[in-house]
């Protein structure tokens, strides 16, 4: 559907106050939205730092309780060696700091004290165990908060020993503070972090171990209070992705294989939200970051913004997490985003229809102005004449429109003088019919018809019948708008056969109508005729390769033969000449000697015989064009050279014809051109040249086959029969090429003095001496 240019112009106006409206709409969003996540960010990064400072002030006292711990020990004002003291020292600060679980001291020998906070018989128990030479004890103590005993209990089973504790060989090793990875606490199920401290003796021997257990349970309840949108969130990651803190504390504890609770991994954690902020964080040992990271991720069809910020203390390797929904943040501009877009759009429609009225009237006279020009190209009105009163632009319009009118008759003048004049067969063919609407005189005299005669004739009417289904193929093609070119058979009006290449192209009018479509025909009979010279060539030159093969095979061997059998005669008249002379012979034995002799006679004969017949065929010699030959033959040879990479250069210096077996001499240059093919493939030359030259000299012509292979190994006897370089040679080609140029009266042989490349040469008889020869016999 084609639109006016009223609609168009009145789409024009309702488009640009939609983009108008739109860009300011469009720009005061992304500001406003990029303002916004800018805030969420830095907010995301605030409250990450609240978590950061809240969870060193949770786990601060701690560090204090240890490190006065270990003062009082060290400076001997708690002795270790007194449990009770030492017990009284950790009820203490126990009582002060609700976030300890429970506190110990471990030494040396093996004795300890561990005050923790209990849930029967009394809310605190002591366990001492003292190890006094050799004498083991172990104690349990349950007191009120008023440090008054409720009961105590012996444990002689107790094999308990603080010196095999991880947290004890860590600090032996560090001989400093130490923080163990956070864990579950085996009574009270809840998630906890141990501090462990040295005691140092003023000698510098290590006493003991003092040691705080605490949940941090408390941290988690923490971050359910923080309020980070409608829907956001932040959790402490610990270093190998475990998550030790959420909004939601039953999220963090998972049952591990064996029954007892292990935390929850980033992934494996029940809060889809997470996994996708945070899942994709490297499977390793170690997933802390450096430095605070800010990055988006989906989930849900929303989109979310997200930040990882390190602890900030090396001994507390954990990752604080933040993660929010955009729209959060940005979903009331996304509304006023909305709103404003359909504003917009209301504005538009609005602004169309008054366009629509404004338009009629601005284009009536550029309306006018189209229906004049479409009846000026059909040539119904007079272009020359004065256009009626309209816009200067359209005067500018008319002027170009009648100046195309003139070049267009121009060129169509032009083109039917091409057309006709060409040297080429060329024709205007109906797509639909195939008729033939316009024709040139070559055309005519290609196919020996008069012009007229041919344009009562379709396209159909002068193929060969074997190809008839080319006008098939021509239709497919110019319909589908791709070009056909075909050489094809056709028929000539005397009834004969020739080879045309057609060339066609479909036009099609300004609707895409198709008009007709334009071919160009060649004449390619006389090099259809020459290709089938050459296959003949071919063919005749394998057939001659096989016969004088065999020939030359046959002659071979009649010659090795005829040896043994020579001597299996004379042998055999020795034999006989011994018995006779013999007084009693063996009638028996000398009738085998006699067949023997006989059939070695008959062998003999045979084998002459054989020499005989192969010598008889000398084949037919007469004049011919080397030249011409040698065009034949790199035809044959030309596509094995290619998949080399091979290029055959062939140079001839004004050579006259030369007499001899055309077939033979075609097979001997064919088999020297592809030694040098095969010799230069199976080398590694940066250049791969064959060069085939001929010369005259004196009454000869002498023939160059030059190649830049690797070269011919002197150890070879390159022309006895049944000596080859090749793994599957047989060693005849040689051989039966030197015979084949004997035989023709000439000479072959390898140029040993050719330093740069391979050269065998051979020489043939010049056709204008033979004539002479035979002229004078």
């Amino acid at each position: 559907m084609k639109l006016s240019l009223g609609a168009i112009l009145a789409i024009c106006l309702a488009g640009l106050q939609l983009i108008a409206v739109l860009s300011v709409v469009l720009s005061s969003y992304v500001t406003s939205e990029r303002v916004l996540l800018d805030h969420a960010r830095s907010l995301l990064s605030d409250l990450g730092l609240n978590a950061i400072e809240h969870s060193k002030g949770f786990l601060q006292p701690a560090r204090g309780t240890a490190e006065l711990a270990k003062r009082l020990a060290e400076n001997e004002i708690v002795a270790s060696d007194n449990p009770e003291i030492l017990e009284k020292l950790l009820f203490q600060n126990l009582q002060i700091s609700p976030q300890f679980s429970g506190l110990y001291y471990g030494d040396q020998t093996g004795s300890f004290v561990y005050v923790m906070r209990s849930s029967s018989i009394g809310p605190y128990r002591t366990k001492i165990i003292t190890n006094s030479k050799g004498d083991r004890v172990t104690k349990f103590i349950w007191r009120n908060e008023d440090y008054s005993v409720v009961g105590t209990r012996f444990d002689a089973t107790d094999t308990f020993d603080p010196r095999e504790r991880p947290w004890y060989k860590n600090v032996l090793r560090t001989r400093d503070i130490i923080w163990t990875d956070p864990y579950i606490f085996f009574s009270s199920k809840k998630p906890g972090i141990t501090a462990a401290s040295p005691v140092i003796k003023s000698n510098g021997q290590l006493d003991g171990v003092i040691g705080v257990d605490i949940e941090i349970d408390a941290i988690s309840d923490f971050l359910s209070n923080l309020k980070i949108g409608n829907n956001g969130a932040v959790i402490i990651l610990n270093r190998n992705g475990d998550v030790i803190a959420h909004p939601n504390p039953d999220l963090i504890k998972i049952e591990d294989a064996d029954g007892t609770l292990k935390f929850a991994n980033i992934n494996e954690i029940l809060d889809p939200i997470a996994q996708a902020a945070f899942g994709t964080l490297p499977k390793t040992d170690d997933v802390t970051v450096q430095t605070e990271i800010s990055s988006k991720f989906k989930h849900g069809g929303k989109t979310y913004v997200s930040t990882l910020m390190p602890m900030g203390q090396s001994e507390l390797p954990w990752t604080i997490a933040v993660y929010v929904p955009e729209d959060d943040f940005t979903g009331g501009i996304k509304d006023n985003r909305t709103r404003n877009i359909w504003i917009a759009f209301a504005i538009a429609v609005i602004t169309g229809l008054l366009g629509l009225k404004l338009a009629d009237r601005i284009i009536k006279p550029v309306r006018d102005f189209a229906v004049r020009a479409e009846l000026a190209s059909k040539g119904e009105v007079d272009v020359s004449k004065d256009l009626p009163k309209t816009y200067p632009e359209l005067e500018d319009a008319n002027d170009t429109l009648v100046h195309e009118i003139v070049q267009r008759k121009i060129s169509e003048r032009e083109y039917g003088q091409t057309f006709d004049l060409a040297s080429r067969g060329m024709a205007e063919i109906s797509p639909n019919t195939g008729r033939f609407i316009r024709v040139n005189s070559q055309l005519a005299d290609i196919l020996g018809y008069s012009a007229d005669e041919i344009l009562g004739m379709r396209f159909s009417d002068i193929l060969h019948p074997d190809d008839s289904d080319t006008y098939a193929f021509f239709q497919d093609a110019v319909h589908e708008d791709y070009e056909y070119n075909q050489e094809k058979r056709y028929l000539h009006k005397d009834g004969s056969t020739i080879w045309l290449r057609v060339n066609a192209i479909l036009i099609r009018d300004e609707h895409g109508k198709p008009l007709h479509a334009v071919a160009t025909v060649d004449d390619v009979t006389a090099q259809k005729v020459s290709e089938v010279k050459i296959n003949g060539l071919s063919r005749d030159l394998s057939h001659f390769a096989r016969v004088n093969m065999m020939g030359e095979m046959a002659a071979g061997l009649a010659h090795e033969l005829n040896q043994p059998l020579t001597a299996i005669t004379q042998n055999a008249d020795a034999a006989l000449s011994t018995l006779q002379e013999q007084t009693t012979s063996d009638p028996e034995l000398t009738q085998i000697l006699t067949e023997l002799d006989q059939q070695a006679h008959r062998g003999a004969d045979i084998i002459r015989a054989l020499r005989g017949f192969v010598r008889k065929d000398e084949g037919s010699k007469a004049a011919f064009d080397f030249s011409e030959l040698v065009e034949q033959a790199l035809h044959l040879v030309q596509s094995e050279a290619s998949v080399h990479g091979i290029s055959i250069v062939f140079n001839a210096e004004n050579i006259p014809n030369v007499f001899g077996n055309r077939i033979q001499i075609a097979q001997v240059l064919v088999n020297l051109i592809r030694n040098s093919i095969e010799a230069i493939a199976s080398g590694n030359t940066a250049l791969k040249q064959i060069d085939v030259i001929a010369k005259e000299i004196d009454n000869f012509v002498e023939v160059w086959v030059e190649d830049t292979g690797a070269g011919v190994n002197p150890d070879i006897n390159l022309f006895t029969q049944f000596e080859t370089s090749k793994s599957d040679g047989m060693g005849l080609g040689l051989s039966f090429s030197r015979s084949i140029v004997e035989a023709n009266g000439g000479q072959l042989w390898y140029d040993v003095n050719s330093a740069e490349k391979s050269r065998f040469c051979f020489t043939l008889a010049s056709a204008v001496v033979n004539e002479e020869v035979l002229s004078n016999v």
